[in-house]
């Protein structure tokens, strides 16, 4: 059986909660690899919408494992508060259908008061975060002074990590004037807490590779986007993890070898929320355009998203560095109705032509897009289920990007629903 892993192929927002969840159905695992709760995927299913942030999408569906890997760092309290909302509308979550892994990296109050005095204080280190931590958290892991799942268990070893993290961090408050850690409430907190996430830890990596050799087909989530990847991102205006299709494997302790196939999800367009650089960006009535029918206002922060024309240089790109072997380009439906479309085939920099995005952030800045016009069509798209209900102007403009990212089409996504999908290459036919 085969394993996929799912990556968003551009900045984030490229609908991957609901091919997720379209795809948990055939899945008998679906696991979280990286990222935090700044992640926001929306769910419609028969009418009800779910908006999930920490939890992996599979938690929806019933008789599914959902795993948080140890490539997330997590919030325990933003869990708790929302696995009861998901139980409120009625889906049943238990030790037996979500497991944490046990080496996973928590994100404590301090690191969310960090993260945001930073972006408030210091306009030139503005990256355009959440503010909830993720990126002081990931520091804590590497800096090997984070609080983990499993350090819950044990109260000498508790209080052990929390005095190693204070030396670090009281120091940095004070720089910024924040008042030192009150080491006795965060305590407080953390015990109250511990025997409510440790009900769920578990080796995850153990019970995976079980899994993997029983043949269970294994869905891998990302949150973000490549294009806001660590090393291979617009840095510094990147999340604080690794989000290409490699870290499916590190994130949860399975070996590379355990990845069948890697589904790229792109927008039939492109967004992006925060700073940074954005070659293809609109601020014309097309752009406002894009924004308005693509409902484009993130699902955590409600923060107006940036819009402009698809670009397939980012996509052939981050197709690249992932190893995507198929796509899955959604809202399509938010084209109907255009005269024309344009897709940017390369840049201009300085008088030169490229081919790709290059990699220092004054370069960036100063690419400018090369576009190629299509026609536009009027017909809906929305709610297409076969290639027979699109009109013959989409199916052009599907056809003209697989050509152009050189990657095809496996799935395509015609609204929010669930259902609306056209199925090209089933992902776990491998």
């Amino acid at each position: 059986m085969a394993n996929v892993v799912v990556v968003g192929a551009q900045w984030g927002d490229e609908g991957k909660g609901k091919i997720v969840d379209w795809l948990s159905e055939r899945a008998d695992v679906i696991a979280r690899f990286q990222g935090g709760h700044n992640a926001g995927h929306t769910l419609v299913i028969d009418g009800t919408v779910f908006k999930l942030n920490a939890l992996p999408s599979g938690v929806v569906r019933s008789g599914k494992l959902s795993v948080i890997g140890n490539g997330v760092v997590l919030d325990p309290w933003h869990l708790l508060k929302e696995i009861e909302t998901i139980r409120a509308e009625g889906v049943e979550i238990t030790p037996e259908t979500l497991m944490i892994a046990e080496n996973t990296p928590l994100i404590l109050p301090f690191h969310g008061e960090l993260d945001r005095a930073r972006e408030g204080q210091n306009s030139v280190a503005k990256i355009g975060t959440t503010g909830r931590g993720i990126g002081p958290a990931y520091e804590d892991k590497v800096g090997r002074r984070a609080i983990r799942v499993a350090d819950l268990a044990d109260a000498a070893t508790l209080e052990l990590r929390i005095d190693r993290a204070m030396i670090h961090h009281d120091a940095l408050r004070a720089g910024l004037g924040l008042e030192p850690i009150d080491r006795g409430a965060l305590l407080d907190s953390l015990r109250e807490v511990a025997p409510r996430i440790l009900e769920y830890a578990a080796p995850v990596w153990k019970i995976l590779d079980e899994k993997r050799r029983a043949g269970k087909r294994i869905l891998f989530e990302g949150a973000q986007g490549a294009l806001l990847d660590i090393d291979f991102g617009t840095y510094p205006f990147v999340t604080s993890s690794n989000v290409i299709a490699g870290q499916a494997a590190t994130g949860t302790g399975l070996g590379p070898g355990a990845i069948d196939f890697v589904l790229g999800i792109v927008k039939a367009y492109t967004t992006r929320v925060g700073e940074g650089p954005f070659p293809t960006e609109l601020d014309d009535e097309d752009g406002q355009r894009l924004g308005e029918r693509g409902r484009e206002f993130g699902t955590v922060t409600g923060r107006k998203r940036r819009c402009g024309w698809f670009d397939a240089v980012l996509v052939r790109q981050t197709c690249a560095t992932s190893g995507v072997r198929g796509i899955a380009l959604t809202k399509l439906d938010v084209l109907d109705g255009f005269d024309e479309l344009r897709i940017c085939t390369g840049y201009e920099l300085d008088g030169e032509r490229l081919d790709h995005l290059p990699t220092a952030a004054d370069r960036q800045a100063r690419c400018r897009p090369v576009y190629e016009t299509l026609p536009g069509w009027s017909d809906s798209t929305e709610g297409a289920r076969s290639w027979a209900d699109l009109p013959a102007g989409a199916i052009k403009y599907v056809r003209r990007v697989e050509e152009l990212i050189g990657c095809p089409v496996a799935l395509l996504s015609t609204s929010p629903k669930r259902e609306d999908t056209i199925l090209v290459t089933d992902p776990f036919a491998d």
